[in-house]
């Protein structure tokens, strides 16, 4: 699994109009080919009376599967161009779909290419880039008398948590990233001087704190 990579945070369009063209972005985080393909299909469903509906995406772990599309225009104007957005802001498991609404001004090669980037911009930009961070959950049971300590070491050093279970001891749920499991382990084990039980759970991603 990645340490941390792009993506984006939702679902999401926006539209812009040039030239009298209107061209709708479209965009959202996938977990997989499939997916991506299933949402191509969508739009395509969804805008079945548009002039044209691009797409292209990007899936993988190290980026081994981007497809494009130019969907009937000039080859080379809008899928590569959708393409090479996604590639350069560096978004994995993503996909992209612009739709266009013919505006009765030909636009020529260059205007379709900067056309169909600038699609792909707002609806990447209406889904908002995050990047997720890789977190190892750290279970820390102890007994009451340690807890308001824990709780006031880890708000002192921004460390992420989770459930907390109150039962006839306390169990927090910490979620360090995942490199450093292993040496928040070592610190916690030193900070309850070995008094209480701690065990490592799932790795998950969490959205990178702003």
């Amino acid at each position: 699994m990645l340490e941390r990579y792009k993506t984006l945070r939702q679902e999401a369009s926006r539209e812009i109009v040039i030239r009298k063209s209107r061209f709708i972005g479209y965009a959202k985080p996938v977990a997989d080919e499939a997916e991506a393909v299933a949402y191509v299909e969508e739009i395509k469903k969804k805008h079945w009376n548009a002039t044209h509906n691009c797409s292209a995406y990007v899936v993988g772990e190290r980026d081994q599967i981007q497809k494009q599309s130019d969907d009937g225009e000039p080859s080379g104007t809008a899928g590569k161009p959708i393409l090479e957005v996604i590639k350069a802001q560096g978004l994995k498991n993503t996909v992209v779909v612009v739709t266009r609404y013919f505006g009765g001004i030909m636009l020529g090669a260059g205007g379709l290419i900067r056309a169909y980037t600038d699609g792909a911009v707002a609806g990447i930009d209406a889904a908002v880039p995050i990047v997720n961070v890789l977190h190892r959950e750290v279970l820390v049971d102890v007994d009451y008398t340690w807890y308001g300590k824990i709780e006031n070491e880890l708000r002192g050093r921004g460390v992420r948590t989770g459930e907390v279970s109150f039962t006839d001891r306390v169990t927090v749920t910490c979620l360090p990233e995942a490199p450093e499991a292993e040496r928040f382990v070592n610190w916690m084990t030193d900070l309850i001087q070995g008094q209480g039980n701690i065990t490592l759970g799932e790795s998950r991603y969490y959205v990178e704190s702003e």
